[in-house]
């Protein structure tokens, strides 16, 4: 098949052929796609608030917004049904792909996008606010769940993580419609954030930017590994590192006792359940469908292994296993090991 011809059918292709398509014979566009009206909403939450500033958008391989570029990249996915179906099956979600989910990562990344159109993070009351700009990216960060000193957003208490995504994040609580930003956060110290990016967006809302250039880093059309060659590079990102389920914790839950070998296999147990308590377990704690899923792969493995039965009501059984999985999500979370993708 040609490659012009190739563009107008992969979508028609079953997904072990379409994982050999190359991400630049996609053809994609965003004109046309889901994306267009959300970002047409993004623009006019940006008229709403009267700031002039519009940051362009291209369609890459992951969502970011580069240091020295006032812009955002997208991932393909979302420019086509068909790339979202393949995208759950295999990472189990899609990230951006309700408009709601699509909308949170949008105004994040206008956050990151309006600093370096207008250069804030070299301001002194942005640095006195948010913290130095030129501090390290960490390669793994543990947040504190009650802390009030940032807002709440994006999953994994994410403006924890360094103080350019502190103010993402407060930017997109400040734009979103409806925030009513400064009730909910009464007496947050957050909310003197929020008071600055209010005071600071007032302030350059007419202005022009200072950094005008439209480049696109990494856009698809210049992107020639394939699907498959994406993934690979996706999972191991997400999965690289064996998270430890304990046999002990299994032992306590089911039972290897020669005398309940004609129970219910564990492992059947939580294949069924599978589906369930991984949607359950990563919503409760912000960790990807993916991680999770390998924490069940894990426990199926050991089951497997120790020849495990259920041998108590599966009622109890159910909820002690949506504890245990959080419980080793969190732990997985926690460790030093852990790489967040940032």
């Amino acid at each position: 098949m040609g490659r012009v011809g190739l563009k107008r059918a992969w979508y028609r292709l079953p997904d072990e052929r379409l994982l050999d398509v190359r991400l630049c014979d996609l053809g994609l566009r965003i004109k046309g796609s889901p994306l267009q009206s959300r970002i047409e909403q993004l623009y006019a939450e940006l008229e709403h608030h009267n700031i002039c500033f519009r940051p362009h958008y291209w369609l890459s391989s992951d969502w970011f917004s580069p240091e020295d570029v006032p812009g955002i990249a997208v991932p393909f996915f979302l420019s086509h049904s068909r790339l979202m179906k393949l995208e759950r099956r295999m990472m189990l979600e899609v990230e951006g792909g309700t408009k709601t989910w699509c909308m949170q990562l949008l105004r994040h990344e206008t956050g990151h996008a309006i600093e370096v159109a207008y250069r804030l993070k070299r301001r002194a009351k942005w640095q006195t606010v948010f913290g130095r700009s030129s501090r390290a990216y960490p390669e793994f960060y543990k947040p504190k769940p009650f802390s009030r000193e940032y807002v709440l957003h994006l999953d994994w208490w994410y403006a924890q993580s360094h103080p350019v995504e502190d103010f993402a994040e407060t930017f997109a609580v400040w734009m979103r419609p409806g925030s009513e930003w400064r009730r909910k956060y009464k007496g947050w110290p957050a909310l003197k954030k929020l008071e600055y990016v209010d005071e600071l967006m007032s302030e350059i809302s007419d202005r022009a930017p200072l950094v005008r250039s439209r480049a696109r880093l990494e856009p698809l059309d210049q992107l020639d590994i394939t699907l498959r060659e994406h993934y690979e590079a996706k999972q191991l990102r997400y999965g690289t590192e064996h998270p430890d389920v304990y046999p002990q914790d299994l032992r306590r839950l089911f039972s290897d006792s020669p005398a309940h070998g004609k129970k219910p296999p564990a492992t059947a147990l939580l294949r069924r359940m599978g589906p369930e308590l991984r949607e359950l377990v990563s919503s409760w704690t912000g960790e990807s469908a993916y991680t999770v899923n390998m924490l069940l792969k894990e426990m199926i493995k050991h089951c497997r292994r120790l020849n495990l039965r259920v041998h108590r009501p599966e009622r109890e059984v159910r909820i002690e296993l949506a504890v245990l999985l959080t419980m080793h999500t969190m732990n997985f979370v926690y460790s030093d090991d852990h790489r967040l993708a940032l």
